[in-house]
């Protein structure tokens, strides 16, 4: 018998734990080689975990949702057995206790009161509360509520049913932070307690860091889009035919701000204790939404790649999001952010800084606005730029420059090749 054990991978230096979303397969089953056994979720990305070696999984040391660092062993391969004769005694732990140790084979029937707690009714919210002041169970109760929940009809018909000797005695006053159980009339109202990513997680510490930590102001100002959008679609067609990927606006966006912070590079630089580094390179971050959440990926290098390179890239990043194939390097470093809440409609927001860097560009819906050219009013289509920047390192002076450099730039896009 040759066993082998699976370990966690080792996670970024800024990772300390992880967590096991879902096994792809069971104990006594066999795995190839490089088969992905089980998805793990840092506060970044998620990972795949590939079999170390082929064979049968004889143990599965941790489960879904369990919280694991890296070289920890989670799992235990037999090389030698086979999923049909594995004559091996196979151990897994049950799914409700992630983290803890193995007790029992998985050949062996679940317990008995495991198959009773499946088939107990799953009481609503109200109902719980009804049924828990009257020493009720939401198993002894029919649930007429779909997949058989039981709703605060079935748990007032449970109570008014209930012999009067048994009726508990008055409870406690409830704490006021308790909200009580809402008017018959109003009917059910489901609810869902699911706990937060990891990333879902990270995200919400990372933005409050941002604004406890940075002294955060935002400055505003609108673009004519009408030369990008010209330039675009006059050459759109053979852009993609060359390059092999569609000429999007973005590109445009990551060059104007490169421009600009090429001008005023403290809105490219970050604060470090009492020190302003500033960085001699251009990482810009797209913000890019996923199933998970907010991820920002890294153009390494913005300045030295074409328009062709940017919209690639691009493309690429929002494809891994989707598919949650962004890896840790994709997501490090960045010394400045775009976020285009256009793509969805957003006309106007104020968008958070992403620590360590010290501003961020928030792009919105180009919408057709009346605007005053040479004393006529015309139709421009028009779109809001909005910086935010951290006002500890930043001037409004170089703030609000730096966003009439993008400004000039995305209105006249010939200054881009000129360099100007």
């Amino acid at each position: 018998m040759a066993q082998i054990e699976v370990k966690v991978p080792v996670l970024s230096e800024s990772v300390a734990e992880a967590t096991l979303l879902s096994w792809h397969k069971k104990v006594g089953e066999s795995v190839e080689r490089d088969e992905n056994m089980i998805d793990i979720e840092t506060d970044k990305v998620v990972l795949e975990l590939p079999a170390p070696s082929a064979g049968v999984i004889v143990q599965l040391l941790k489960a879904d949702g369990a919280t694991v660092v890296a070289g920890e062993v989670i799992a235990v391969i037999d090389t030698e057995a086979s999923a049909q004769t594995s004559p091996l005694p196979v151990k897994s732990i049950p799914s409700a206790a992630p983290n803890a140790p193995i007790e029992a084979p998985a050949s062996q029937a679940a317990p008995a009161a495991a198959s009773s707690q499946s088939k107990a009714g799953v009481a609503m919210p109200a109902a719980a509360k009804i049924l828990a002041d009257n020493n009720l169970s939401a198993a002894g109760v029919d649930g007429s509520g779909r997949d058989g929940r039981v709703t605060k009809g079935d748990a007032l018909a449970a109570v008014a049913g209930k012999p009067a000797a048994a009726a508990p005695a008055p409870a406690a006053k409830a704490p006021l932070q308790q909200v009580a159980a809402a008017p018959a009339n109003l009917g059910d109202r489901p609810e869902e307690r699911v706990p937060m990513s990891r990333l879902r997680a990270r995200i919400a510490e990372r933005l409050l860091q941002s604004q406890s930590t940075n002294a955060i102001l935002t400055t505003f100002n609108e673009v004519n889009m009408a030369p990008v959008m010209e330039l675009r679609n006059k050459y759109k067609d053979k852009f993609e035919k060359e390059h092999g990927v569609k000429l999007g606006f973005m590109s445009f966006f990551v060059k104007a701000a490169v421009a600009a912070l090429k001008k005023y590079p403290v809105l490219n630089a970050s604060v470090d204790g009492n020190d302003i580094v500033y960085h001699g390179y251009f990482d810009i971050g797209i913000a890019v939404g996923s199933p998970r959440g907010l991820v920002v990926p890294i153009l390494r290098n913005a300045d030295q790649m074409s328009i062709a390179d940017i919209e690639k890239k691009i493309g690429e990043f929002g494809q891994k999001a989707k598919e949650g194939k962004l890896t840790l390097d994709d997501l490090s470093g960045g010394t400045f952010s775009i976020s285009n809440g256009g793509v969805f409609g957003s006309m106007m927001s104020t968008p958070i800084i992403n620590p360590p860097q010290s501003a961020i560009l928030g792009v919105h819906a180009t919408k057709d606005r009346a605007v005053v050219e040479n004393g006529q009013i015309v139709i421009r289509p028009m779109n809001y730029l909005a910086m935010s920047y951290d006002h500890r390192i930043i001037d409004g002076r170089e703030a609000v420059l730096g966003l009439v450099a993008m400004k000039d730039a995305l209105e006249d896009p010939a200054r881009l090749l000129l360099d100007l």
